[in-house]
């Protein structure tokens, strides 16, 4: 990391591995989510096409675990958030978090590239709107009146994540790229650590345990999101006082 700048851009990658330690499930661990439930079956349009009131279902129970009081943005959203608001360069933040941790947590420059678990789209008009209650079958679309005509703003399996030129255009121009409580398993987000390495960006995995592409990054640090992404925030900004 000796030749970072401060001018320097960095984008920052988040998984669930950030979240969890907020009291929210991950999908991927052994007892996460997708051990619990058949993906095909709430988390992709033939899914949501075959039974749209298991779908609602499903991402009626997240919603209403994120907006459980006792949730809440921990030490590694705050420190990212500083990052942020301290670093002279660009700092963007990519999740693949549906919730709103990081928004709460004090960042700004963020993309949620697999959607926001607090909002809702129609399916008419594409429009998404914020929203926070129980979605149903019946629901009207707050866009067009119509019932029925709205789903969660998540993308699923088989669509395309969101603001992926954004994405690769600042992972083309990064000097640091860090990836932080993610399996490495998920495509495009695992592909990010070799898009900004091709283009001579620095990268360091902050994760509980290596994930599946471990051997891409320059560096790894293995610890608790809270524990390591704090530390390695305070030696990112030693180098914009020095």
């Amino acid at each position: 990391m000796d030749q970072l700048k401060a001018t320097d851009r960095i984008v920052i990658l988040t998984g669930a591995g950030i979240s969890k330690e907020s009291g929210l499930d991950t999908f991927r661990d052994a007892d996460g989510i997708w051990a619990q439930y058949d993906l095909e079956d709430v988390a992709t349009p033939q899914g949501f096409a075959r039974n749209p009131k298991l779908v609602q279902d499903f991402y009626n129970a997240r919603r209403r675990g994120l907006l459980d009081p006792d949730v809440q943005p921990n030490a590694a959203h705050a420190a990212l958030a500083r990052l942020e608001q301290t670093w002279p360069g660009e700092v963007l933040l990519v999740t693949q978090n549906i919730d709103d941790l990081h928004e709460r947590g004090g960042s700004a420059n963020l993309i949620h590239m697999h959607g926001e678990l607090l909002k809702a789209r129609c399916l008419d008009t594409g429009e998404v709107v914020a929203w926070h209650d129980d979605i149903t079958v019946e629901t009207p679309s707050p866009v067009t009146g119509t019932p029925g005509r709205l789903r969660p703003h998540i993308v699923w399996f088989g669509e395309m994540p969101l603001e992926m030129e954004r994405i690769y255009q600042a992972l083309a121009t990064c000097g640091l790229f860090l990836s932080i409580g993610t399996s490495g398993t998920v495509y495009p987000a695992a592909g990010f650590v070799q898009e900004a390495a091709v283009h001579g960006a620095y990268s360091v995995e902050l994760n509980m345990e290596p994930s599946a592409g471990r051997g891409l990054f320059d560096e790894a640090i293995h610890a608790p999101a809270t524990e390591a992404v704090p530390a390695f925030v305070e030696r990112v900004l030693a180098r914009a006082a020095a």
